[in-house]
């Protein structure tokens, strides 16, 4: 069985422009969006506070923004 990290966070493949800035923004989007559900899940659940998921999300976004600048600003 695979590792805990690839069993909850599992990347699908790419299938567009293979330049390595499309490449690495795709798994940066693909690791955003699940985690965002995962968070959004806890936040529906009463595990975190809405202001804790905002944070957490924030946190994400910082993440990736740089990846999608890299991307959209080539």
């Amino acid at each position: 069985m695979a590792n805990r990290s690839e069993y909850l966070y599992p990347q699908s493949s790419y299938h567009g422009d293979a330049r390595p800035e499309t490449i690495q923004f795709n798994a940066d989007l693909q690791t955003f969006s699940q985690r965002v559900s995962f968070i959004c899940a806890l936040g529906n659940n009463g595990k975190l506070t809405p202001r804790e998921a905002y944070d957490q999300i924030q946190e994400l976004w910082a993440h990736l923004e740089p990846s999608g600048k890299q991307l959209f600003n080539s």
